[in-house]
């Protein structure tokens, strides 16, 4: 019997998510990581803050959300690449302006890494 893909790993996520924000941090002047390592620590945070996170600012946002026709995701996703960066010293954002410029990089990234792995 053959097996059903079910998607990437979450190790390969992972490491997917570190390498798009190293490429991101080296397209990017306001965004900054030290190393690859700092890439993997800062990924890994990115992916607490997605999971535990996120989905409280997204409720919160609901509203703003449904009247910007769900625009303010960008938004959101910037406020979530600035939170990983304060939160810490392995990556740095220069502002929100360029953190919502970067997630969107960055997400694009992921989409493309992830559907070349699958």
């Amino acid at each position: 019997m053959a097996r059903k893909k079910r998607g990437s790993s979450i190790l390969a996520k992972w490491l997917v998510g570190a390498v798009s924000l190293y490429i991101v941090s080296y397209l990017m002047e306001g965004i900054s990581i030290t190393g690859f390592t700092g890439a993997l620590w800062a990924a890994g945070i990115l992916g607490f803050i997605n999971l535990l996170i996120k989905p409280i600012i997204v409720f919160f946002t609901l509203p703003i959300t449904i009247i910007t026709l769900g625009l303010f995701m960008f938004v959101i996703n910037g406020i979530v690449l600035l939170l990983a960066g304060a939160l810490s010293s392995s990556i740095y954002v220069a502002g929100l302006g360029t953190a919502i410029i970067g997630s969107l990089i960055m997400s694009i990234i992921n989409s493309i890494l992830l559907k070349v792995l699958d």
